[in-house]
């Protein structure tokens, strides 16, 4: 076995084993640089496994202990899983620098070892949801994100924060156990939970004709209760009061990855274990696409309404998982790819925005409501800057990531004959409602500065992670056609 091939179990382990050790290693400072310096190394492995696996262009499985399947434990690694856990670990390593200096203001010192932990766990639980090729493991992954999530959103300490973690628990939980129900009459119909044998029954009972109503059951309550976790329309009431009262680093965290975990599992157990052919015979690939449609409108109705700028990009982030479940709902290999690179982009914009926000914010006494950030840009000229490159990226203005995902969505309806006028219909609509709220608070930020305003002060970390999370938006703008052959032979090999 090429040592490559270990990188991602290695990946997976070193965030894990970090987040015991930091629970018992005291100092503040000492916990955030150790959990900096994993995930800018889990960034390498994963990238120097990334060019390994597409150069290879293969996918094989790991199997973890001493037993095979069926009886074991697998995790599976492709171009898709190497591209995916390379971008995660990048915006966990950036959102961490980006969001340093109010981390430390917002976080009880004695508790910065504590909210270190949790990081590295959602680390470890993107890299496993995206890797893991057993589906009760996905389970067990999910919780942990789930619990880490909720301290994380806790971790700031005060009233507002406090309700927010509550709501998204309660909601986190019901979607938990949808994902759970559904494994266990998968189980219990097919006698299997890793995905490949899991994919073989599938089949034959789809041939048969058997456990039809079961299986389409099953499918629904795994996409609802993957949808409520990632948020999708109508159960994304939790996610504005959780990621707009978060600190800033928790709220780059939750927005541009947590969310997107879940929704890589679902394209995972739609792709490795169903089929689309399961999932169109179904028709859930329609509601998905009706929910997905009716969360880009009304997310962007929302957040135009909202006059707080943390509220607003929350908001946003229900209309930019819309695109990633209108993609699904397509029902066709091209749709699943588009929701794929819509992840990929969403989770560079939405971090580089909430950095941006919290830069902004310093100068203004932390207070984060539109018209107190105004002409804030003039006095952090370099998270103008980033502001003005994510929402350029979310109107869909060439040469940002977000224009090249609108161009995927519209080159994957061409292969949809009844959706292709309903799609290019919202992706415009869409595109529209984004330039109502995003254009005027970029004009916002940039207007005449306030003479009781003062500078933001020299904070190198966040300069780094603004610089990297715009080249990430500006790269899958311009850069999208290899990305693109990425997510395909991916789809392929998986």
């Amino acid at each position: 076995m090429p040592f490559a091939w270990n990188l991602p179990y290695l990946s997976v382990f070193l965030t894990m084993v970090t987040a015991i050790l930091l629970s018992v290693i005291p100092g503040a400072k000492r916990a955030y640089w150790i959990t900096v310096c994993v995930s800018a190394a889990v960034t390498v492995m994963s990238l120097c496994f990334l060019s390994f696996i597409v150069r290879a262009d293969t996918s094989y499985a790991f199997t973890m202990g001493k037993f095979p399947a069926p009886f074991g434990n697998e995790i599976k690694f492709g171009p898709l899983q190497g591209l995916l856990a390379s971008v995660f670990a990048a915006v966990m390593c950036l959102s961490l620098l980006g969001g340093r200096a109010e981390l430390f203001e917002d976080v009880d010192p004695k508790k910065m070892g504590l909210a270190c932990v949790m990081l590295n766990m959602i680390l470890a639980s993107l890299l496993v949801l995206s890797y893991t090729n057993d589906a009760f493991t996905a389970y067990v992954f999910i919780e942990i994100s789930t619990i880490a999530a909720c301290a994380l959103v806790m971790i700031k300490d005060s009233g507002p924060t406090l309700v927010a973690t509550i709501r998204y628990l309660f909601m986190s939980l019901l979607g938990s156990g949808l994902f759970l129900f559904s494994i266990i009459l998968l189980y219990a119909i097919t006698g299997h939970l890793l995905m490949p044998q899991l994919h073989d029954s599938v089949s034959m009972l789809m041939a048969d004709g058997s456990y039809t109503r079961v299986l389409a059951l099953l499918l629904g309550m795994m996409t609802a209760g993957l949808g409520v976790k990632s948020a999708m329309f109508p159960f994304h009431r939790w996610l504005p009061d959780a990621h707009g009262t978060a600190t800033t680093t928790s709220s780059a965290v939750l927005s541009g990855l947590v969310v997107k975990g879940y929704a890589v599992l679902l394209i995972t157990m739609y792709c490795r274990v169903f089929t689309l052919e399961t999932v169109r015979a179904f028709h859930i690939h329609d509601a998905v696409f009706a929910l997905g449609f009716c969360g880009m409108i009304l997310g962007s109705v929302m957040a135009l309404r909202e006059t707080h700028a943390k509220r607003m990009l929350a908001y946003s982030s229900v209309a930019q998982l819309g695109y990633v479940f209108m993609g699904l709902g397509l029902g066709t290999e091209a749709g699943v790819a588009a929701a794929l690179f819509q992840i990929l982009a969403h989770a560079f914009t939405k971090p580089l925005l909430f950095v941006s926000v919290g830069r902004l914010a310093s100068t203004t006494h932390h207070d984060k409501q539109l018209r107190a950030l105004r002409g804030s840009a003039w006095n952090c000229p370099l998270a103008g800057f980033g502001f003005g490159v994510g929402a350029l990226s979310m109107v869909g203005i060439p040469l940002f990531g977000g224009f090249a995902a609108k161009v995927n969505f519209s080159t994957a309806s061409i292969f949809t004959d009844s959706k292709i006028a309903l799609t290019l219909f919202v992706l415009a609509l869409s595109s529209v409602l984004n330039a109502l709220y995003y254009i005027p608070a970029l004009i916002n930020l940039w207007s005449e500065k306030k003479p009781d305003s003062e500078k933001a002060k020299k904070d190198l970390t966040a300069t780094l992670a603004i610089i990297g999370l715009a080249l990430g938006v500006l790269f899958l703008g311009v850069c999208f056609t290899p990305v693109m052959d990425v997510i395909v032979r991916g789809l392929e090999l998986m």
